[in-house]
């Protein structure tokens, strides 16, 4: 699989000593066809990535799951930033016309870094606290997410913001993204787990919880089953590709080419391992490469 081409920014005119008119339409054409950009610590991101494709079937859209560092969640915020600068640069390297940080953890620490590094713009992940405030009956919501994402000041302020006239209940969910990068989303072990988390929401009375993680959205179905019809689930996932899509129309920056957009994917971990994994929750074969070692997790700071 060939890599993408980057964004090339044609001359001058000059004789006008300004651009002609010609080579502005081809120099925006080329910009509007420049791919998108998603990352995510691993496979989780594909949850944005799908509803992406499915609102944007022209874009062309590069997807990074840094599989050997995750879950981010149990990294330190140096290393997370650490790792967001890196798959930034990676990713403007192909000359990508947008980031998306598919990450709620990767948010809360690294996007600031993003938007201060990059001039193109930087979409970012949301906990749907404010729709579940608006939703819940009870006035009692569970999040459900990472030790570090609940524990970010960002969080915090969006608790705080959206949150005072409810409950909010804060659930980190150990081995969950450990059980979607495996692919094992409906096992009785997944069954298991879901249960040992989400149960003690809906006893406390959460009529209402926010996935606050992308690789949540994978355990949809065993979450369902485990809190019931009375239970609403809220996931951030369309949401953002819907800012995407808003930003890409006022920026005037959607694609112009004919026929659907593809998709290509890289991994920071073994990608024979990953591979299988991007199929089963994307729904086809994909071919899948490695990061090159500039852009790989230090051998001695490797998860996996």
């Amino acid at each position: 699989m060939g890599s993408p081409a980057a964004i090339v920014f044609l001359p001058f005119d000059g004789h006008a000593g300004r651009m002609s008119s010609a080579r502005r339409v081809e120099q925006l054409t080329i910009m509007n066809d420049a791919p998108i950009g998603v990352f995510d610590s691993g496979v989780g991101g594909l949850s944005v990535l799908r509803e992406i494709r499915a609102l944007l079937p022209s874009e062309e859209l590069l997807y990074v799951a840094d599989s050997a560092a995750a879950p981010y969640g149990d990294r330190s915020e140096a290393f997370i930033r650490q790792r967001v600068e890196v798959i930034g640069d990676f990713l403007t390297g192909l000359g990508v016309k947008m980031i998306v940080v598919a990450c709620n953890t990767a948010t809360a620490i690294g996007v600031e870094l993003l938007r201060a590094k990059h001039s193109i713009p930087i979409v970012a992940m949301e906990p749907a606290v404010k729709p579940a405030a608006a939703l819940s009956r009870s006035r009692i919501i569970g999040v459900l997410a990472t030790s570090r994402t609940l524990a970010s000041e960002r969080f915090a302020r969006l608790a705080d913001a959206f949150g005072r006239d409810a409950r909010v209940i804060l659930q980190p969910c150990p081995g969950f993204v450990e059980l979607v990068e495996r692919g094992e989303t409906d096992s009785p072990r997944a069954f298991d787990l879901v249960k040992q988390h989400v149960s003690p929401l809906v006893r406390q009375g959460a009529d209402t919880l926010v996935l606050g993680c992308t690789h949540y959205p994978f355990l949809l179905p065993v979450i369902k089953e485990v809190v019931g019809p009375q239970v609403t689930v809220l996931d951030a996932s369309l949401p953002v590709a819907r800012r995407v899509q808003s930003i890409l129309q006022s920026e005037r920056l959607l694609a112009e080419r004919e026929g659907p957009g593809t998709e290509h994917f890289w991994t920071s971990g073994d990608p024979q391992r990953v591979a299988p994994v991007i199929a089963k929750l994307w729904g086809r074969d994909v071919e899948v490469e490695p990061l090159s070692p500039q852009y790989s997790v230090p051998a001695d700071t490797a998860g996996g």
